[in-house]
């Protein structure tokens, strides 16, 4: 009897490509139901913009490199890269926001690279970097959760503020940002990195309506519900614990360090964990296969030390959330990282 012996890595079952991105999907709704609950109908828009372009943009790069398109979008990265894209903009971002930013994944951060698996950042992050930067008025466009506004916009009147902006509905974006109590609120992490630099201490900033319980009103739901879905990507096991533990156990320890040193002037451990993007990162972004570190011990140095930019640029630089740029700036430490953590070989001496 004859034997075929392939090299190592030898599984005995192997999870297609197309099946795991689908779960990934999958595991995004509850996250997404909260955030469209929570902060309307533009959430929904955003994600399909980002998710056809992201299509249209593979079919073309595929069709131009003589490749079988239907079988390459059969494998669903195209449509997780525009579904976590999607995710990160705000709700009544303008619609060439995701249009742009998904080409920019797809066609300069993917196949320029030579197409899947062979990305140096994440995707998705490298997109809502870039435009963050490019486009900062737009990207800050989060609106108070909608229990919260003065005013809210139902499917049409999202749809005619994406497409069309603000000037046919006869009002604008700042009236949109009021709250019942007359104030204009922006989000979490943002209201309370304002008011530190004016001065405020961290409990006169927390006393807000827009903070509520932990991570602030809307976005402890919003976390919460991707905090279940990265909980049933483990139970699947389409991936692994390294990474988001890592993150969020040195996320927990730097908040809790600056509790103790600088209570007046850091955020509680409660906003860094469940606001923003941070449990969304720590399972749907930071683990990405591609981008970040291979072996276990190499999870775990990547995962610490995306959690630890997380806490310096929140707390030190200019952007209040910092997923995104802790993401990328470790998926450039990934070959360091996998260079002194890589496994011995069997029979080989350290």
């Amino acid at each position: 009897m004859a034997f075929k012996i392939a090299s190592s890595p030898h599984l005995s079952s192997r999870t297609p490509t197309a099946k795991v991105m689908l779960l990934v999907a999958l595991c995004t709704i509850p996250g997404v139901l909260a955030q469209w609950f929570y902060f309307g109908w533009g959430t929904l828009v955003q994600i399909t913009l980002a998710v056809l372009t992201c299509l249209l943009a593979e079919a073309f790069c595929i069709r131009l490199r003589g490749r079988d398109v239907a079988l390459t979008l059969k494998d669903n990265t195209a449509l997780v890269t525009g579904l976590l894209l999607g995710i990160c903009l705000p709700p009544l971002a303008p619609w060439y926001i995701p249009v742009l930013g998904s080409i920019f994944a797809i066609v300069l951060v993917k196949q320029l690279y030579g197409g899947i698996g062979q990305n140096l950042f994440n995707p998705a992050m490298a997109a809502y970097v870039t435009l963050l930067i490019s486009f900062p008025a737009q990207m800050t466009q989060w609106l108070p959760p909608q229990h919260l506004a003065a005013q809210t916009l139902g499917l049409t009147e999202s749809l005619v503020a994406i497409f069309a902006g603000f000037a046919p509905l006869d009002i604008s974006f700042e009236a949109l940002r009021l709250g019942i109590d007359g104030s204009t609120m922006a989000t979490p992490l943002d209201t309370l990195k304002t008011d530190l630099t004016r001065g405020f201490t961290t409990g006169e900033s927390l006393a807000k309506p827009i903070y509520g319980a932990l991570g602030g009103e809307g976005w402890l739901w919003v976390n919460l519900g991707f905090l279940l879905g990265g909980l049933a990507l483990l139970k699947l096991k389409v991936i692994r614990w390294h990474i988001p533990v890592a993150m969020l156990g040195t996320l927990s320890l730097c908040a809790l360090l600056g509790m103790l040193l600088a209570p007046d002037a850091t955020g509680p451990l409660g906003l860094h964990l469940f606001s923003g993007a941070t449990l969304f990162g720590a399972f749907f972004i930071a683990t990405d296969p591609v981008s970040a570190a291979t072996s276990n011990r190499g999870r775990l140095a990547f995962g610490a030390l995306i959690g630890l930019l997380v806490y310096l640029i929140r707390s030190f630089g200019g952007y209040p959330d910092a997923v995104a740029f802790a993401v990328m700036l470790a998926n450039l430490s990934v070959p360091l990282i996998d260079y002194y953590t890589r496994p011995r070989t069997y029979g080989h001496r350290s």
